[in-house]
């Protein structure tokens, strides 16, 4: 069974800090690109790591987030520092494969966690 469970989410002043986790069942986490969006209230891409740990994020947490995978624990994290109040959103962990061409063959979502940021 496919899971991806989020957790780590909550409340927080701006400034602050969070982890979220997203522990991913084996099946997929393995050759999977990863990463993590947000919708606020449109989706937006924060961060992705690849299999072999290339990352992109996007514009507006680069210098604030890091993302990062835990092979040994099938888990990816989102480190998120200096948070702001527009950083509030309901975050998403995500798990793509892609073949050899590049074409999408399965995309994978958790349930979401929400990050609430106070000014």
């Amino acid at each position: 069974q496919v899971q991806l469970v989020e957790s780590g989410g909550g409340f927080v002043q701006a400034g602050g800090s969070l982890r979220l986790s997203c522990i991913i069942s084996g099946s997929i986490f393995s050759g999977n690109a990863l990463g993590w969006y947000r919708r606020a209230p449109e989706r937006e891409l924060v961060a992705s790591i690849t299999s072999a740990g290339f990352t992109n994020y996007g514009d507006s947490v680069k210098g604030r987030f890091t993302i990062s995978r835990d092979n040994a624990k099938n888990t990816v994290y989102l480190q998120m520092n200096d948070l702001k109040p527009e950083d509030t959103a309901v975050y998403y962990c995500n798990a793509k494969k892609y073949n050899t061409l590049g074409v999408l063959l399965s995309d994978y979502w958790g349930q979401g966690t929400q990050v609430t940021v106070s000014s």
